[in-house]
């Protein structure tokens, strides 16, 4: 099992803009071999932001990497950055995990 998950920090008073988004976009997985579950966390808030992370299940590293260059990937971000810039308080940041047990 891969883990692919990217943590946002979203401006506070913003978090349905995000969401909204999340839920109207097309991600194709479901085209992806290798492909096993996604979900939207919602995380721990601050003053400034509360934090967010999209989180991906794959069989494997390598369908994963298959996914990243895939035509799927490419419609799937085509919009991503059509969410406006200032809900989001710096980069995503992008954190890949392999199960070791």
């Amino acid at each position: 099992m891969f883990i692919a998950m990217n943590r946002f920090k979203i401006a506070r008073g913003h978090e349905e803009t995000f969401i909204s988004h999340w839920r109207q976009r097309e991600s194709y997985l479901d085209e992806v071999p290798g492909f096993v579950r996604f979900n939207l966390m919602r995380g721990p808030e601050t003053e400034e932001y509360t934090l967010f992370a999209s989180h991906t299940e794959w069989a494997s590293e390598a369908a994963f990497s298959d996914w990243t260059r895939s035509e799927a990937f490419m419609k799937a971000h085509a919009n991503a950055g059509k969410s406006p810039r200032e809900i989001y308080v710096g980069p995503p940041q992008l954190e890949l995990f392999e199960a070791v047990l």
